[in-house]
């Protein structure tokens, strides 16, 4: 049998599949990506035993729990858990702790299905611990470069072209800005950190010392940015992403429009998806319709109303670029703008698109990295 492991490195670096025991509401609350859930107790089961706990101690909890998850019940958990352990013998089990919960799983495997499967020391709890540490210390020894531009510049593609982007949004499943939700959820906020810190993980261990990623304000969507890597984007160089109004333009069709519908509609199916489509289009604008003011609003959402129309009707959607390019000049430009004015003096580079990648290829090849520079 292989031991019971606290190399959170090692695990995390391999991207094996790992077996969740903890109840189906700590593992929606976060998890690790690669993780399946094979609670050893339901919800409801957990919470009558934490009660037990409280009122009658551990042993009588321990006995609960056993009655409560018993007989077909204790055989079909069993049975899920040997089909994870056969798919992925590589792998481990975990529980909150490392503790109880993860020590009967295996007790179980080993008496009923004849598998030995080793744990997690320490659980989740070592693992989250671990993967804070990571991302700190990265914040702490690392350089990072943010890449700043005007809405629809495509700086999101210049990070796809580079190989040592942290991708935020992608990482956080939205685009960024007011119109930036996808179809499905965003993550929960803790597997947003979780899955950020692997990358950085991952990437460190590959040598990457120098990290470059977009310059986004507190959230991404509703998604905090880890308050130390925020404090740090504040004061560090940045490099600025430039491109022309109508190349920006159709490049926010393509995203918001496009892509969008086409997500609701594989989600939802034609009609349904279109309509869902359409409502978020329309939600979006309206949650910044206090910053727009009442005229200007009342004018883009009539000319997205009729744009809407006319690609329901037709499948034609040339007529969003109006509205398009109407809040990227009424609203968006000169709100970056004024950004880009109040962090002028950490602009280290402007360009297009070639010769912003060109800089950031160069400058990652020539700057030493903050740890071997200190």
């Amino acid at each position: 049998m292989r031991d019971n492991s606290a190399d959170y490195r090692s695990i995390l670096l391999s991207g094996l599949p790992l077996m969740d025991v903890r109840a189906p509401v700590e593992f929606h609350k976060g998890a690790f990506p690669g993780s399946h859930n094979l609670p050893l107790m339901n919800d409801l089961e957990r919470e009558k035993v934490g009660t037990c706990y409280k009122q009658s101690g551990q042993q009588a909890a321990i006995e609960l729990g056993h009655r409560l998850v018993g007989g077909p019940t204790r055989d079909e958990r069993v049975a899920a858990w040997a089909e994870h352990a056969k798919a992925n013998p590589e792998g481990y089990l975990y529980c909150f702790r490392g503790g109880l919960r993860s020590q009967i799983t295996q007790q179980w495997l080993k008496s009923d299905a004849g598998i030995e499967y080793p744990r997690i020391l320490g659980g989740y709890k070592a693992l989250r611990s671990f993967l804070i540490d990571t991302l700190d210390s990265a914040v702490n020894e690392c350089e990072l470069v943010l890449l700043g531009g005007l809405t629809g510049s495509g700086k999101t593609e210049v990070l796809a072209e580079l190989e040592n982007a942290l991708d935020l949004e992608g990482h956080a499943h939205h685009r960024g800005s007011s119109f930036g939700r996808h179809a499905t959820p965003q993550p929960a906020q803790i597997d947003f950190e979780n899955a950020l810190a692997i990358d950085v993980l991952r990437q460190r261990a590959k040598g990457n010392e120098q990290f470059v990623l977009e310059d986004e304000g507190r959230t991404v969507g509703s998604r905090d940015i880890p308050v130390n890597l925020y404090r740090s984007m504040q004061e560090r160089p940045l490099v600025w992403l430039e491109d022309s109004v109508e190349s920006r333009v159709g490049r926010i069709l393509k995203d918001y429009v496009t892509d969008l519908c086409a997500e609701f509609v594989g989600l939802l199916g034609p009609e349904q998806g279109f309509e869902a489509f359409a409502e978020r289009l329309q939600r979006s604008l309206g949650g910044i319709l206090k910053r727009l003011g009442g005229e200007r609003y009342q004018r883009l959402a009539e000319t997205m109303d009729l744009a809407l129309a006319e690609q329901q009707r037709s499948g034609d959607v040339d007529l969003h670029r109006a509205w398009i390019s109407g809040l990227l000049n009424e609203y968006y430009d000169p709100m970056y703008a004024y950004q880009r004015d109040a962090k002028k003096l950490r602009i280290e580079f402007a360009g297009d698109r070639a010769a912003v990648i060109d800089y950031l290829r160069d400058r990652r090849l020539k700057a030493p990295s903050r740890r071997s520079a200190q």
